[in-house]
């Protein structure tokens, strides 16, 4: 009887396709302004990748042009580092949308005295270390705010489909912004590049106006900061599937991910490439990324996810020790495209089944801690780095991806959490 009813009404059973699963949270009016928004903002950040490395690269001395960029790296990660948890406190006790606009206005603040020091003419290596280090405050303030609150405007249907579409869409500013600011600065002033990516930044922060106020999340000003600080941590260490989730994410992330702040060496010492090349292997990195993630949009949500997390973790780390040992500069564009399909894949899977499973009232709180997937890549750049200065950023970068392989096949058999992944998040997901 049952099938014959199916067959009657097909649309009771069937399943959305890939594409309109993977764009159905854009009917959200204040979710494609929020996605603009971001867009924006992570295509300013994108370009930044580009142009401020490149101004450490060429203000640092002749021995440690390799350290030196681990340093402006790192000057951004430790605050982002020490500050995330209370950035998700923040983000769990304040209205998110004032949150978010209040961090991007210090943002634009701390980017533009570094260019007026650049048009001056008196800009110099520690200044791009001390504002990196005012954008690594702002970071932690930002992040987990925009994280909670796509969940806010969407709601937990769509919050897969949101999340994956976000950073799908985030991901290609990593193909946009950097491929666009390395060939701007082939035919004009870094200068004028700079102040390009300041103004997407302003247009990131107006465009927060066209969404309406939200609430802050239940119960986040009952009690004091440190409370909710406590009760973050205390909440993470309970669920420990999420603080299994949160430790298996930083794995590849602390160890492999920091290649991404090398690729200057690698673009000028081992294949003579330049700024050009610079910008052409960040943008094939973005575009490996954007499929990644995008496949994990259109993906059903209820097939199995472990599975696929540890074969592209693996196949990223693999990947990318072939493409530091590459001779070749276009084998190299290549295989850093493949190894980041994989790598977005893994990452946007772990990001969404943390989202899926946690309550509202701690959702600033835990993606505070998913902050640590941005800022440790940052801060392993600087023994990376300076291995690199020693040893040669080829060997450095093989090294740190044979160590991931192996802790992350040593954290899957460790953890019984870990291999019972796909059943909890299932349960979490139909949940009402």
């Amino acid at each position: 009887m049952a099938n014959e009813e199916n067959r009657i009404n097909p649309a009771r059973t069937a399943s959305p396709s890939g594409w309109s699963r993977a764009t159905e949270s854009l009917a959200t009016p204040a979710f494609r302004i929020v996605l603009i928004s971001n867009l924006t903002f992570f295509l300013a950040m994108g370009g930044q990748t580009i142009v401020r490395p490149w101004l450490a690269y060429e203000l640092a001395g002749d021995d440690n042009k390799a350290l030196s960029l681990g340093i402006v790296t790192a000057a951004t990660a430790i605050p982002m580092l020490f500050l995330s948890p209370a950035g998700g406190v923040f983000a769990d006790r304040m209205e998110r949308r004032r949150l978010i606009m209040l961090a991007q206005a210090f943002v634009i603040f701390a980017e533009t005295l570094p260019l007026i020091m650049l048009y001056l003419e008196r800009l110099e290596f520690w200044h791009l270390v001390a504002t990196a280090g005012m954008m690594g405050c702002a970071f932690p303030l930002m992040m987990p705010a925009r994280s909670a609150i796509v969940a806010n405007i969407v709601g937990r249907k769509s919050l897969a489909s949101a999340m994956a579409l976000n950073m799908t869409g985030v991901n290609l500013t990593r193909v946009l912004g950097p491929a666009g600011a390395g060939f701007l600065i082939s035919i004009m002033d870094i200068k004028s590049v700079y102040l390009i990516n300041l103004g997407f930044y302003a247009f990131a922060f107006f465009a927060l106006f066209g969404v309406n106020k939200l609430p802050a999340a239940p119960g986040g000003r009952d009690v004091s900061v440190m409370r909710n600080l406590a009760d973050g941590f205390k909440y993470i260490w309970t669920r420990r599937l999420i603080l299994v989730l949160l430790a298996y994410g930083l794995i590849p992330q602390f160890l492999a991910m920091p290649f991404q702040s090398l690729l200057p060496v690698f673009s000028e010492q081992v294949w003579g490439m330049g700024p050009f090349g610079f910008g052409i292997l960040h943008a094939a990195s973005g575009v490996g990324a954007v499929t990644g993630s995008m496949f994990v949009a259109g993906r059903n949500p209820d097939s199995g996810r472990l599975r696929l997390m540890m074969v592209s973790v693996l196949l990223f780390v693999g990947l990318l020790a072939a493409f530091a040992q590459s001779p070749w500069f276009w084998v190299a564009v290549i295989l850093i495209f493949v190894a980041n399909i994989f790598a977005s894949t893994f990452s946007t899977l772990n990001n969404v089944s943390i989202q899926l499973v946690i309550e509202d009232a701690y959702r600033g709180r835990v993606s505070s801690f998913l902050m640590m997937s941005v800022s440790l890549p940052l801060l392993g750049t600087l023994p990376i780095g300076a291995l690199a200065d020693r040893i040669g950023a080829p060997l450095a970068v093989a090294g740190a991806c044979l160590l991931a392989a192996i802790v992350s096949i040593l954290f899957y058999f460790g953890s019984q959490n870990l291999r019972d992944l796909d059943a909890h998040v299932r349960r979490a997901q139909h949940r009402t």
